[in-house]
């Protein structure tokens, strides 16, 4: 059994009768998911925790993609600055640990058990009926008081329901974009506006949408509410290739958020201003001495452009290649249309800088989660430009139609193929690609990422 560590033994707030082994954990936040109707289960915990929320300097992220990309880069780039960052990522893929991050370092299976014990038994005693994100929320704030933090930023998951990170008192609110699957205004008007009404006045908002309508919609309701409203982001931030057109803006906006936490939420005096990326020193009068000028030469100071080329993402399942599996896998979250119509592109972009020998789609989606005959003609463009083959299989839950997807899309011409189980689909897929220069993507839901992480790891 995992021992409670040092922090939370000391508080004497974990009956040593009922401590839970990472396992047991793991089982128990598996078995009480549940949708966010209110707030009231996590204000509970954080009124017992001593009003954690509302004492953490906070970045909130919404929108329907990029969120955990852009969390990734404001934590690098607020570590650059000398900030200790907590970031609150979702969803995870293979363990709950996945989602906790100090400084971009994952918390410890020991840190986590120590933790989930003493949030579960507090709402055990205090009665508090937690679903499993109110309890993950509690363990992010007391893990980050216990790291004593800078900053905290967390991604509200979705605009369709609540989400227990809305107890965070965020000083800054970011919108990553409204995702073009919505193909109705009134629909997107209606996300935005569900995400909005969250926002806290006074906040400062920023955007990277570029849809005109959803920004002036955006603009109206930050107007109502007092929020400072920051010009939206229009230039992707200059990452190594193929990235800048994959992730770019996302690392825009994250620079964004960035500049704005740092000219307003903290002291210049208490940032090595000669070696910060996001804030400039003041201008000195006359000629530079040859002592500055030789410290300069000797000590060149970086700039953001040379940081965002060494740049990569660690998050695991955001265009993940796997190069040293063979044939090379790439792995990636994406659920809806407009995440599908990134991937597709970043495809085609590793394809112009290498060109591939057998390239294999595995999709395994739940069913009504996205338009079908869209995604097919999404796919259908996608294989008239790189040559390919797509195979179908069903998800472990609440899947769709692969017999009904496959027709369809041999009908309009798609090299298309079903199989019974993403094990089926995979070994499928391992004989019709090169095993040197082929490519296999696996993407569609969580549910199939989920099964290649455990299949990897077996």
């Amino acid at each position: 059994m995992i021992p409670v560590n040092q922090k939370t033994k000391s508080r004497g707030q974990t009956d040593v009768s009922k401590i839970r082994s990472y396992e047991d954990i793991v089982a128990y936040l598996d078995a009480n998911w549940a949708p966010i109707t209110d707030l009231q289960a996590i204000t509970q915990i954080d009124q017992a925790l001593g009003n954690i929320a509302h004492t953490l300097p906070a970045i909130l992220i919404s929108g329907n993609n990029g969120k955990s990309l852009t969390a990734h880069f404001v934590v690098k780039l607020l570590k650059e600055e000398g900030l200790q960052v907590g970031a609150f990522f979702a969803p995870h893929y293979q363990y709950y640990n996945e989602r906790f991050k100090i400084n971009d370092e994952t918390i410890s299976n020991k840190e986590f058990t120590a933790l989930a014990n003493e949030i579960i038994t507090l709402c055990e005693t205090k009665k508090i009926q937690a679903s499993t994100k109110d309890i993950l929320t509690g363990i992010f704030l007391l893990h980050c008081k216990n790291e004593s933090v800078d900053v905290v930023i967390a991604e509200n998951e979705t605009a369709k329901y609540l989400d227990s990170v809305l107890i965070l008192q965020p000083k800054i609110n970011a919108i990553t974009r409204i995702g073009n699957e919505i193909t109705k205004q009134d629909d997107a008007n209606e996300s935005i506006k569900n995400i909005m009404h969250y926002v806290q006045k006074g906040t400062h908002f920023v955007s990277a949408d570029q849809n005109k309508l959803n920004l002036a919609l955006m603009h109206t309701l930050a107007e109502e509410k007092n929020c400072v409203w920051s010009m939206p982001i229009r230039k992707p931030a200059p990452l190594a290739y193929p990235f800048e057109q994959l992730h770019g803006r996302c690392g825009a906006l994250a620079e964004r958020i960035s500049q704005i936490y740092i000219q307003n939420f903290i002291d210049e005096e208490s940032l090595a201003i000669n070696k910060s990326l996001l804030s400039k020193p003041k201008g000195q009068r006359g000629r530079p001495t040859l002592e500055a000028k030789r410290n300069l030469e000797l000590h060149p100071r970086r700039t953001l452009e040379q940081f965002w080329k060494s740049i990569t993402s660690t998050l695991p399942a955001r265009f993940e290649l796997l190069e040293k599996e063979h044939p090379h896998v790439l792995v990636d979250n994406a659920t809806n249309l407009d995440a599908f119509e990134n991937l597709f592109l970043g495809i085609r972009l590793l394809h112009y800088q290498k060109p591939l020998k057998g390239l294999v789609l595995i999709f395994a989606c739940k069913k009504e989660s996205f338009n079908e005959d869209e995604f097919l003609k999404l796919t259908r463009y996608f294989f008239k430009k790189t040559a390919g083959s797509i195979i179908f299989c069903p998800t472990q839950t609440d899947s769709w139609d692969v017999e009904d997807i496959t027709n369809k899309a041999k009908n309009l011409k798609i090299k298309a193929r079903a199989c019974a189980s993403f094990k089926e689909a995979f070994e499928t897929a391992t004989k019709s690609v090169d095993e040197k220069h082929g490519l296999m993507v696996i993407a569609g839901s969580d549910d199939i990422v989920k099964q290649y992480a455990q299949r990897k790891n077996s």
